[in-house]
C-alpha cells in the first residue's frame, strides 16, 4: 500500500510538472492568442496526450540539420539577390493606390522586390494546364525544374512523367521535388524508378520518420507547385501534378478544379530560385554548384504586368503571409472577391473580413459544396452566422472541389498561388504567393472567379439560421481546433 501510494505521488508530481512546464513553454512562443489557449486547453484536459499532441505538432520544428543548411544558404541567396537587375524593380508609387501597401510590405518582409515586364496567361482546368506543360517540356532545351505537394498517378500525370523522360533522354536537366507525404503513393509506384533510369533526378521533400518526431514536425509540408523550365517560364497555382479524373474519387467531392498562371519574364527568375533553395534544402547542391546555368539568367522583358513572388513557410518572416493576406483584405475600397477550398480564418482575419464588409466593401467568399475533410467542413461554418450578418456573401460551388487560390481587390490587383485561407497555410506550410498588380490580369482573373460564382449557390442567411441544434454544435466544437487545422 505504501509502494502504490509513493507511485500515485510520483505520477501525480509528473502530471503537474508536464502541465507547467509546457504551460510555460506555450505563454513563452508569444503565438496568436487562440492558438496559444486551445494548446492550453488540451494539454489540462488531456495531461498525458494533450503534451504528447504539442511535443509531436505543437511548434514548427524543422530538425537542426535543416535549419542549420537554411542558415547556410543565406549568403548565397543574399548575393544572388543582390544581382537581380535592377531596371526591373518596381517600387510601388507607380501602381494603384490599393497596391502600393502591399507591393512595399511584400517587399520589407520578404526582401524580393515587385519586378516589372511580365507576360501572364491564366490556365484553366487540369486537362489544359498539363497539356501546356507537357508541351513546354517537349520544347525543353536545357532544363525542367518542378516541385508539387501531390504527385497521383493516372491520366495526363502520366503523360507529364512520359514527357520529363523524353526530355532526360535528349540531355535536358530534369529535377522533380515532391513533398513526401502528399505523394506516398506515387513514391511507391514504379514510375520513380523509371524517371531514375531515364536520367531525372528526383527527390522527396521533408521525409516522415516516426523515431525523429520528438525532434522534427512531421505535419510542416511543402505545398508548393512550382515548373521552371531553362529558366525563362515558369508555372504557378493551385493545380497539383494530378488528373482529377483519377484523383481522390472515393472522397465524394467531385473532381478537383483548379487554375494555374504560365509566367514569362523577370518573375520567372524569383521562382526558379525558390525551387533551387528548396533543392539545395534536400540534397546540398543548389545555387552555387548551378550558378553558371541557365537556371539562374535573368530572362528579358515579355510583356507589361508587374509580379511580385512571395515566398512562405517555416524559416521565412514568421507572419509574412498573414501579414500580406490582412493588408490586401483591408486595402479593398468596392469589392474583393476570395476563392479558397478551406476557409478556417484565425480572428485577425475574420475581423478584417467583418470590418471590409461594415465599411461597404462587396465581399464575396466562394467555397466549395464539399470538402475532403469533415472536421474542416464543420470548422468553416462556425465562420458563417458573423459573415453573413456582416453582409459578407458566401457562394459554395457547386461543380466540384473548388481547388483554385484566388483574391481580386477591386478588380485591379491579384494575389495566386498555393495559400489556402486558413491557418495551416499562414503557418506551417511551405507555400508561394503572386502578387500581382496588372489590370489586365486582375480582369481575367476576376472574370474566372465569376464563373465559379455562377456555379455556386449563395448561403441564405435567414435559411442558415435554420440549421438545427445539432449542427451548430458540431461547428462551434469544431471552430474550438481552428487553431490547431
Amino acid at each position: 500500500m505504501q509502494l502504490s501510494g509513493h507511485l500515485e505521488a510520483l505520477i501525480l508530481v509528473a502530471h503537474i510538472t508536464i502541465i507547467c512546464a509546457l504551460s510555460i513553454r506555450v505563454i513563452m512562443k508569444r503565438r496568436p492568442v487562440g492558438i496559444s489557449l486551445a494548446w492550453l486547453v488540451l494539454i489540462f484536459i488531456l495531461p498525458l496526450a494533450g503534451a504528447l499532441l504539442y511535443l509531436l505538432i505543437g511548434e514548427r520544428r524543422l530538425g537542426k540539420h535543416r535549419a542549420a543548411r537554411a542558415a547556410a544558404l543565406l549568403e548565397p541567396y543574399k548575393k544572388w539577390h543582390q544581382g537581380l537587375p535592377h531596371e526591373n524593380f518596381v517600387d510601388g508609387s507607380s501602381l494603384t493606390p490599393p497596391a502600393v501597401p502591399i507591393c512595399r510590405l511584400a517587399k520589407a518582409v520578404i526582401g524580393i522586390p515587385a519586378l516589372a515586364g511580365n507576360r501572364l496567361q491564366l490556365l484553366n482546368g487540369a486537362e489544359s494546364i498539363l497539356q501546356a506543360i507537357i508541351e513546354d517540356i517537349d520544347r525543353a532545351q536545357y532544363t525542367c525544374h518542378m516541385e508539387f505537394y501531390i504527385w497521383n498517378q493516372g491520366g495526363i500525370a502520366d503523360q507529364v512523367a512520359e514527357a520529363l523522360i523524353r526530355a532526360a533522354g535528349r540531355g535536358v536537366t530534369c529535377r522533380v521535388l515532391v513533398d513526401a507525404v502528399g505523394s506516398a503513393q506515387f513514391l511507391k509506384s514504379e514510375f520513380p524508378a523509371r524517371l531514375r533510369e531515364s536520367g531525372v533526378e528526383l527527390t522527396a521533400a521533408l521525409p516522415v520518420n516516426p523515431l525523429r518526431a520528438a525532434f522534427v514536425r512531421l505535419d510542416l509540408r511543402l505545398h508548393r507547385k512550382i515548373v521552371v523550365i531553362d529558366g525563362k517560364l515558369a508555372y504557378t497555382g493551385s493545380l497539383n501534378l494530378v488528373d482529377p479524373r483519377f484523383f481522390k474519387q472515393e472522397a465524394g467531392v467531385g473532381q478537383w478544379i483548379d487554375a494555374m498562371v504560365r509566367v514569362e519574364g523577370p518573375a520567372v527568375e524569383v521562382l526558379g530560385v525558390i525551387f533551387l533553395w528548396d533543392w539545395e534544402i534536400e540534397t546540398g547542391v543548389g545555387i552555387e554548384t548551378l550558378e553558371n546555368s541557365s537556371s539562374l539568367k535573368t530572362p528579358p522583358q515579355a510583356g507589361k504586368a508587374v509580379v511580385q513572388v512571395v515566398p512562405s513557410g517555416p524559416g521565412y518572416e514568421d507572419h509574412a503571409i498573414h501579414s500580406l493576406l490582412l493588408t490586401t483584405i483591408y486595402a479593398a475600397r468596392r469589392e474583393l472577391i476570395m476563392t479558397s477550398p478551406y476557409f478556417v480564418p484565425d480572428e485577425a482575419v475574420q475581423t478584417a473580413l467583418l470590418s471590409a464588409a461594415r465599411c461597404g466593401v462587396a465581399v464575396t467568399i466562394i467555397l466549395p459544396e464539399k470538402i475532403d475533410s469533415l472536421l474542416v467542413r464543420y470548422a468553416c461554418r462556425s465562420y458563417f452566422d458573423e459573415l453573413l450578418a456582416a453582409g459578407v456573401k458566401i457562394l459554395r460551388f457547386q461543380g466540384g472541389l473548388l481547388h483554385t487560390k484566388s483574391i481580386t481587390v477591386d478588380g485591379q490587383l491579384a494575389l495566386f498561388g498555393t495559400v489556402n485561407l486558413d491557418m495551416r497555410s499562414f503557418w506551417l506550410d511551405f507555400e508561394v504567393t503572386l502578387c500581382i498588380y496588372d489590370l489586365d490580369f486582375g480582369d481575367r482573373l476576376r472574370t474566372l472567379q465569376l464563373q465559379y460564382a455562377a456555379d455556386a449557390v449563395a448561403v441564405d442567411i435567414r435559411s442558415w439560421r435554420r440549421r438545427t441544434a445539432w449542427e451548430r454544435f458540431c461547428e462551434n466544437a469544431a471552430q474550438l481546433f481552428a487553431p490547431l487545422l
